[in-house]
């Protein structure tokens, strides 16, 4: 064996990785938005049309919230009926369309829609709120029994505490609405 054998030759150097590519951060990749705009509808779809019922309610209490949402959906074609008034500015429709929200997904009370339009949050004109609690066909009892109903089920909360939090300065329920809704509460 020859001495030029037996010397180990060094390792050939290995190429020079190629740099990698900048990946854009993830809230910047289209497919991330999308999948975050379906998410949001799906869980609008899904709250809005539980209507706070579990797997496990009664007949009874289905055909109720099936009656409910039944009237909610014939209350919402006739204001979607009513006739096109040009005269009102754009802001005070746009604050009665945010309203119908409000009450229809959320079921929050007169004052409670109210406060939300006028907060930081919403921006609209006391008066454009004004037009819209007092152009919005809802029914607040059913608003408030709504409430109670996914306080009872998902807080677990008694009815003394229930008809408190209605009228608390979170969901500003008249005494009268929480009084109904507790009242109706396992009808």
């Amino acid at each position: 064996m020859s001495h030029a054998e037996q010397i180990p030759q060094p390792p050939a150097p290995m190429p020079a990785p190629e740099p990698a590519k900048k990946k854009k951060p993830i809230y910047k990749r289209a497919w991330f938005w999308i999948v975050v705009v379906l998410a949001v509808i799906i869980v609008s779809a899904v709250s809005s049309t539980s209507g706070g019922s579990t797997a496990s309610s009664t007949p009874k209490s289905s055909a109720a919230t099936t009656s409910q949402q039944q009237n909610k959906t014939e209350d919402t074609a006739k204001a979607s009926q009513a006739p096109a008034t040009p005269d009102v500015p754009q802001e005070y429709k746009s604050a009665l369309a945010k309203a119908k929200t409000y009450s229809g997904m959320m079921h929050m009370s007169k004052q409670g829609i109210y406060a939300q339009l006028t907060s930081e949050a919403d921006q609209f004109k006391p008066e454009a709120a004004q037009y819209a609690v007092d152009n919005l066909q809802a029914d607040y009892n059913a608003n408030a029994l709504a409430k109670a109903k996914t306080y009872q089920q998902t807080m677990n909360m008694s009815p003394a505490a229930i008809q408190q939090q209605l009228t608390s300065e979170a969901d500003q329920f008249t005494q009268d609405e929480a009084a109904y809704a507790v009242q109706h509460l396992n009808q």
